[in-house]
């Protein structure tokens, strides 16, 4: 009875186990691309450039940048499935570069980040987990340069999305944002948390609420002017709402290169965005 016992004992264990493992299995999302204004490029490593297209599937790793022009820009819906993608195939394969999208609505769990003018931005984790009772996510971009506004659906108190900075990281919940590589923060709804490296060395920690910008450079907190909101406003219907129905551009020849990321925090670079 005795053997029985601490046999089926160590069977429920073994059993827990394999369940806890299959509840909290992780899983890596990916991020697609819906709209482009101007030209874009991406590289997943080696400092090897391709061109970057309308509905092409991007996977965390990689690099996107934006090219130094008026009007240039990438949308960016992060997470997998649920939206739903309109496309007009220019082509007779399965090539993403033949296909144009004729609208893009995100579904209630997905966030939408829109990539401006000569910037970039690299996706350095987009993972979910099922712990069994809720989907926990875990979202971390890095801004190298430039400037990228997004919209955070409501997520649950385990779950993050991060934005690194050369300077800092920005903590992002339910948010309708808009941040600059220098370290300046606007939130036009939701609150940001952004801990960044002051002037004289210490870490510092700033909460940014709706309707306020918080520049790092001078640690000021101000009134998000009313042009740069209504601005934040247009931006963040589009993401949520209408498509890009223009022709899609499939040339990059710009070839400069970005930035080299050392093992450190710090960061070195060699030119710039294109």
């Amino acid at each position: 009875m005795k053997r029985l016992t601490t046999g089926l004992v160590a069977g429920a264990l073994a059993l827990a186990m394999v369940t806890s493992a299959m509840a909290q299995s992780v899983t890596q999302g990916k991020a697609t691309v819906v709209r482009i204004g101007g030209h874009a490029r991406f590289t997943t490593g080696n400092n090897v450039w391709q061109p970057l297209h309308v509905g092409d599937v991007i996977k965390p790793g990689t690099v996107i940048q934006t090219e130094n022009k008026e009007g240039a820009f990438v949308d960016l819906v992060l997470g997998d499935g649920g939206g739903s993608l309109g496309m007009a195939s220019t082509g007779s394969g399965p090539s993403t570069a033949a296909a144009t999208p004729i609208a893009y609505r995100p579904s209630a769990e997905q966030n939408v980040v829109r990539i401006w003018q000569n910037s970039a931005l690299g996706i350095d984790k987009l993972n979910s987990t099922d712990t069994g009772a809720d989907i926990v996510t875990d979202t971390q971009l890095d801004l190298r340069a430039g400037r990228v506004l997004g919209t955070v659906k409501k997520m649950n108190s385990a779950s993050k999305y991060e934005i690194k900075l050369p300077n800092g990281v920005a903590g992002i919940r339910g948010t309708f944002y808009d941040i600059t590589a220098d370290g300046v923060v606007r939130v036009s709804s939701g609150s940001v948390v952004f801990a960044y490296m002051a002037a004289d060395g210490t870490v510092t920690t700033k909460v940014v609420v709706a309707g306020q910008q918080f520049d790092a450079r001078t640690g000021e907190v101000t009134p998000i002017p009313e042009d740069v909101l209504r601005i934040m406003d247009t931006v963040e219907h589009t993401l949520l709402a209408s498509g890009y129905t223009g022709k899609e551009h499939t040339e990059f020849t710009h070839d400069h290169t970005i930035y080299h990321v050392s093992p450190n925090r710090g960061r070195g670079h060699h030119g710039g965005p294109p």
